[in-house]
């Protein structure tokens, strides 16, 4: 599999038939995708497992704490939010610790897509990840699910675009790739991105989830993450954190495999977002040694590497308290939301 040098500033469509010899069909995908050797799953668990087991050096915990905690997407995705709640959200991504300050900030907030021009206005001037701020990240195109007709799954997207959303985090249709319907996925990955885009021509990010709990195999995995990457995502996340099991290491080792795979082939990097499960630091340490393991340090930047998580600040927080003054703080010293 070969791909020209500068291919990774094509549109998505054009790179896709770049990889696939010009011949951008549901039967080339097919033959593409499942052509992918097989995942060896004892080896991949093994693996997973062995990383999971390795520990950081004690000067290197404070160093560890503060980056998880600039890779997290503070989450809110309840039936029940309202704009108090989203409010409060923001209010605690912008000041995590109010006992110290010097504290970093997550990287962004998640919202649905309704709850965007609450989170904006509370923001402010400080929105903007790349501007020292934080993002607003919208789930879109009928998440969780994924269950709607294109045409509302485009107006979703547009709509949080619109209202200031700077990442978009879309579900694939997981019936239709289960069906094998790869060219139906890939074509609505290209649409959602193409939704993405602003008047001025930039784009919001597109993190696109393939809820991995449903795709039942590893082999699944790695196809739906070649899929999402060759349709254009800018991250490949593994869930929405509804579906168990949610994110777990060895699918994310999968599909950290598959983002250095696509880096050494075109030189384009690619972020891998593992949410839902993942509440302590403990945990989140795992994913850090992983992440440095297999594709490399630079990908622990909140550009290329996010946590998906609700719960998970408070405890890294807590932590970090605990590293700071020596002793345990309790669960009343950092907020709920």
């Amino acid at each position: 599999m070969t791909l020209q040098t500068g291919a990774r500033a094509l549109a998505p469509a054009e790179r896709a038939a770049a990889l696939l010899g010009g011949d951008l069909t549901e039967k080339s995908l097919r033959l593409h995708l499942e052509g992918l050797p097989g995942v060896d799953a004892v080896g991949l668990e093994q693996r997973a497992a062995g990383l999971g087991t390795r520990s950081i050096k004690t000067s290197s915990k404070a160093w560890a704490i503060d980056t998880i905690i600039r890779l997290i997407d503070l989450t809110t995705l309840e039936g029940a939010d309202t704009p108090g709640k989203v409010r409060s959200l923001v209010a605690k991504a912008i000041t995590p610790d109010p006992t110290d300050l010097s504290a970093p900030r997550p990287a962004a907030v998640c919202v649905y897509g309704d709850m965007v021009p609450v989170a904006v206005e509370a923001l402010g001037a400080r929105q903007g990840l790349d501007s020292g701020g934080i993002n607003i990240a919208a789930v879109a195109t009928a998440f969780p699910s994924g269950r709607a007709s294109r045409a509302v799954k485009l107006a979703d997207t547009a709509e949080a675009v619109a209202a200031g959303a700077d990442e978009i985090d879309m579900v694939i249709d997981r019936g239709a790739f289960l069906a094998g319907r790869y060219g139906h996925v890939f074509d609505e990955i290209v649409a959602v991105k193409e939704a993405c885009r602003r008047p001025d021509g930039s784009y919001a990010h597109l993190k696109v989830i393939l809820e991995t709990g449903e795709l039942t195999t590893y082999d699944n995995v790695r196809r739906a993450s070649w899929l999402a990457i060759l349709a254009g995502g800018d991250f490949i996340k593994t869930s929405t954190g509804k579906v168990q099991p949610a994110a777990t290491l060895p699918v994310t080792l999968l599909m950290l495999q598959v983002v250095g795979q696509w880096h050494r082939l075109t030189g384009e990097r690619i972020g891998v977002k593992p949410a839902g499960g993942i509440r302590t630091s403990k945990d989140a340490i795992k994913y850090l040694v992983t992440v440095a393991e297999t594709v490399g340090e630079d990908w622990l930047d909140p550009h290329l590497f996010r946590f998906g998580a609700s719960s998970l600040l408070n405890d890294v927080l807590l932590q970090r308290q605990r590293m700071t003054t020596g002793r345990y703080s309790g669960p009343d010293y950092v907020t709920i939301d």
